[in-house]
């Protein structure tokens, strides 16, 4: 075991620090989260120095690194756990992190515990068991974004009864919560404003009002030409008391249902057999129809014939029916007779299968779906979250023991596994006829192919891409026009970075490839918050307060509280939607920062244009 502080060499952990133990990705941005935000120290704990994310860890000014295999308590001495502020967990298996957590929580039994973990359920217990600790899942937290870009549709986040969501020009409502960003020009993204400095809270919505008339949205190029500072679209902020719909009509859906249903229960063959019998009885039907005229007959003479409960005809017997009726009773019946084999076929196939533990292939009328390349942590919550909107998803995964495998067979997913060339797993998997390709392996390289097979076979295909690196995000939108990215780690980090802090954020939203953290936070000893207003909570920028729960009435969210100048008391909660560096202004133990207003500004330095969209689709949103 090593340790090493970058421009102290040898030097002990600093005392009152953060210690992150992982090399991965999500691990690399807390630490650049908590350094350069929140600015406190940090101790790394790695378990290659030279592996994975560990290197560019090793390379951030002022971290200290610690080297060791596993997070044993030695480890954790050596990192400084006594007199740490707060430690996160973020590699290992879920078995993994626990133990280190119980073993930090043994050293130094008021440390802070941020943990992350793949089971939620199991999560819950955990922060029973340890009161100081929060349990969390990157993936859960990421895999709306990922599953919303996929489907073109908004990304949310539950706050009480409402679900708060972010709108752009033409689609913001009169009743919108508060302005979110100005300045946004799709070519130009370094000029948007996160949260805007409107010189009070009655500014954005005169800004908003000049800018939409009763006629709706005044469009650029039309009449005078408006100021520099106020050209470009806007972004708002909305509440709606459910989930924004997913605009697919009720007979699409009702199809995949059916489509899926099939699919599960049976193969091609036995579906072949069934579609023929069911022909043949809805013919032999509309024959009896045209001897009896009469539809209640017809259906209980059809019933009775494929139940086999029809009684023959007897020789000088004075019968309505003719030859041709009888007929049409035989063949119903005998089709009837094939159902009996064919369910047993049928329960026979899917025990079958379940025994081969093999989920099965596309079939041939698989359209207008989503194709998950990479079933890992975020790819199976992904297929997980389009599923249950009853769109089709088809999966693709190289490594057969791969953990979404087995989930993605429980939901009755196509899955194509296999490491043969991802050209031919995409056209298996039927990319010509789906709606989005969503790639999300660990490999940016690897999720840049999946994007560049998926737009040679079809150019006008949504596509959505996990991508960690920033300069190469840069060049994938610089040279494709279609293409939305994500990053799991700066989706998920603000969160990690915010539990260390005591405060619990509540989701994220995208604004193109911004983050908006909304964030619940309450007025107690040491939070920063007892005695201010609400103005004041406003005033350095990057935070808006967009609902108040009272110490009196804790169960209610009163929305835009109108009474500014109310001082906060003790037990008093506000939501607000933040920036990164407006969160980390309010969970600063050490006060405001000087520096830190300048936050915003300077993350827009090193934006890159977001692709423009062909008329008629849905905005997008994205991260780095």
């Amino acid at each position: 075991m090593t340790q090493e502080g970058r421009g102290n060499p040898g030097a002990g952990p600093p005392g009152g620090h953060y210690i992150v133990c992982g090399g991965n990705s999500v691990a690399h941005r807390l630490i650049q989260e908590l350094v350069e935000q929140y600015e406190v120290a940090v101790v790394a704990v790695v378990p290659d120095r030279g592996r994975d994310h560990a290197p560019r860890i090793d390379r951030l000014p002022g971290v200290t690194v610690v080297e060791s295999a596993a997070v044993t308590e030695e480890a954790l001495r050596a990192a400084g756990i006594g007199t740490a502020r707060g430690i996160a967990l973020m590699d290992g298996t879920d078995h993994e992190n626990i133990h280190a957590a119980l073993a930090a929580q043994g050293l130094h039994p008021g440390v802070r515990i941020a943990l992350r973990i793949f089971n939620q359920r199991l999560g819950e217990h955990i922060e029973q068991l340890l009161p100081n600790c929060a349990a969390l899942s990157g993936s859960a937290t990421a895999a709306p974004a990922f599953a919303n870009g996929a489907l073109g549709r908004p990304q949310s986040v539950r706050v009480g009864d409402r679900y708060l969501y972010v709108a752009y020009d033409g689609d913001i409502r009169d009743n919108q919560v508060c302005l979110v960003a100005d300045r946004i020009d799709r070519q130009d993204l370094t000029r948007l404003r996160l949260l805007p400095d409107t010189g009070g809270r009655a500014a954005e919505f005169i800004a908003l009002a000049r800018r939409f008339g009763s006629d709706g949205p005044i469009e650029l190029g039309r009449g005078p030409e408006p100021p520099a500072e106020d050209r470009g679209g806007v972004a708002a902020l909305q509440a709606l008391t459910s989930e924004p719909p997913l605009p697919i009509p009720l007979h699409k859906r009702l199809r995949w249902w059916l489509q899926d249903t099939l699919r599960y229960f049976t193969s091609a063959r036995l579906r072949l057999v069934l579609a023929t019998a069911l022909v043949a009885v809805l013919l032999g039907a509309a024959v009896i129809w045209r001897s009896n005229g009469s539809i209640g007959w017809t259906l209980y003479l059809t019933l009775l014939d494929v139940a086999g409960a029809a009684q023959p005809d007897l020789p000088g017997q004075d019968t309505p029916g003719d030859a041709l009726t009888r007929a049409a009773q035989v063949l119903i019946t005998f089709c009837g007779i094939t159902f009996v084999p064919v369910a047993t076929a049928i329960v026979v196939d899917l025990l079958a299968t379940g025994r081969r533990g093999l989920p099965r292939g596309p079939g041939a009328r698989t359209r207008d779906h989503v194709v998950v390349v990479g079933l890992g942590n975020v790819g199976s919550r992904v297929a997980a979250l389009v599923h249950e909107t009853g769109v089709p998803v088809v999966c693709i995964e190289r490594d057969p023991q791969a953990r979404g495998i087995a989930a993605a067979r429980a939901l009755g997913l196509p899955v194509l596994v296999g490491d043969a060339p991802l050209a031919s797993q995409l056209r298996l998997a039927r990319v010509r006829h789906s709606r989005a390709v969503v790639a999300v392996t660990s490999d940016d390289a690897a999720n840049l192919e999946a994007a560049l097979e998926a737009r040679a076979v079809r150019p006008e295909v949504r596509i959505v891409v996990r991508l960690f690196d920033d300069d190469f995000a840069h060049h994938v939108y610089a040279t494709l026009g279609n293409v939305a990215s994500r990053s799991v780690s700066y989706l998920s980090a603000p969160g990690f970075a915010a539990a260390l802090m005591g405060r619990e954020v509540l989701g994220t939203l995208s604004v193109y490839r911004h983050v908006l953290l909304i964030a619940e936070l309450a007025a107690d000893e040491g939070s920063g918050l007892l005695g201010r207003s609400l103005h004041e909570v406003e005033a350095p920028g990057g935070v808006r307060v967009i609902a108040v729960r009272l110490a009196r009435r804790p169960e209610d969210h009163q929305w835009n509280y109108a009474d500014r100048a109310r001082r906060l008391v003790a037990g008093d909660r506000v939501v607000v939607a933040a920036t990164r560096a407006g969160l980390a202004r309010l969970s600063s133990p050490a006060g405001v920062p000087e520096d830190l207003q300048e936050q915003d500004v300077q993350e827009q330095e090193n934006q890159v244009p977001e692709p423009r969209q062909p008329a008629g689709e849905p905005r997008p949103t994205a991260e780095p």
